[in-house]
């Protein structure tokens, strides 16, 4: 009995300290398309959108890692975390900022956010380019540290 009961403890610890939750956050995912995807006029893309294989896209890049963000990911980042999913107040808020971004902050003539998704595109790009995994950032090469000379 003794050695069943280390054996289980052992497992669940294994289990615990292995586990890694997901990035992504669904209650973020179910605010935008309450508030948002099922707005839109457009129920093909908004049904395109919100297929299980596709939705982490809307703030993500790729699908390898969660940690990938999107243009619009990269900016919902920095209004709101992982914490705060239980707040669907701060949700809506930090999505109805984000969304209302120009794509292009350095062009005020640019498109927001929330204009492509009307006109029934991804909000951070084409679906083929959201797929795709980014580049990993190339590691810069190491200067060599000079010897000082040594005279003879």
């Amino acid at each position: 009995m003794r050695k069943l009961c280390t054996v289980a403890l052992v497992t669940v610890f294994a289990f615990f300290a292995t586990y890694r939750p997901a990035l992504a956050v669904m209650q973020f995912y179910t605010s935008f398309k309450k508030d948002y995807l099922e707005k839109l006029d457009d129920k093909e893309f908004a049904a395109e959108v919100g297929k299980t294989s596709n939705r982490c896209l809307v703030c993500h890049q790729g699908k390898k890692s969660k940690k990938n963000l999107n243009a619009l990911g990269t900016e919902m980042s920095k209004l709101i975390t992982k914490k705060q999913k239980n707040e669907p107040e701060k949700i809506a808020e930090a999505l109805k900022n984000v969304l209302e971004m120009r794509v292009d902050p350095k062009d005020k003539e640019s498109e927001t956010y929330l204009d492509r998704l009307k006109a029934s595109k991804w909000p951070a790009g084409t679906l083929e380019e959201l797929q795709k995994e980014p580049k990993e950032p190339k590691e810069e090469p190491k200067e060599k540290e000079e010897q000082p000379k040594v005279s003879p």
